[in-house]
């Protein structure tokens, strides 16, 4: 593995950290923003977040993906990720810190070799985990940075972006 387990949890809890410092950049006022009719608000978008890594990770760590069982815990996810507010769905973002940590921390390096099929293609749990989380989560960041940016928010910068801090360039 390219990452030791302790690096990716690392990696993950730092889109976390990063999530949460974009996510409080966001004017309540703007909430509606979307770049065109079709696309997620930047609510929606958040209400997103607080979902889509859990239900990956949990997809990855089970003995066998069972595609059904993991479609209904998308199902019921995504409607409870809908009712939530910002200050919510900070809380619930927040909260995936201690769940990577949790869940990988108890995870053994042969685990994370193991070969899994998720959506046709075989590879490994740690494969799977840095592409469709970790890679999920820095593509989801930056739609979310740009949403902000697009919504007026126009002292926002790299370093908000990729270091997750306020600061000058």
């Amino acid at each position: 593995m390219v990452l030791t387990k302790d690096e990716l949890i690392t990696a993950l809890q730092n889109e976390v950290r990063i999530l949460l410092h974009l996510a409080s950049k966001v004017d309540p006022a703007k909430l509606d923003y979307r770049p065109t009719p079709k696309q997620r608000s930047t609510l929606e978008l958040l209400q997103y977040l607080t979902m889509m890594g859990p239900i990956h990770l949990r997809g990855v760590m089970a003995d066998v993906f069972d595609r059904d069982a993991w479609g209904n815990a998308w199902t019921t996810a995504e409607a409870a990720a809908k009712a939530m507010n910002l200050e919510e769905v900070k809380e619930a973002i927040g909260k995936q810190s201690e769940l990577f940590a949790e869940v990988l921390g108890s995870c053994s390096d042969a685990c994370l070799r193991a070969e899994i099929e998720m959506f046709g293609p075989k590879a490994s749990r740690g494969s799977m985990l840095a592409g469709l989380v970790l890679c999920h989560y820095a593509a989801y960041r930056m739609q979310l940075f740009l949403y902000l940016k697009a919504s007026g928010r126009e002292e926002l910068n790299t370093l908000n972006l990729w270091v997750g801090m306020d600061g000058a360039m």
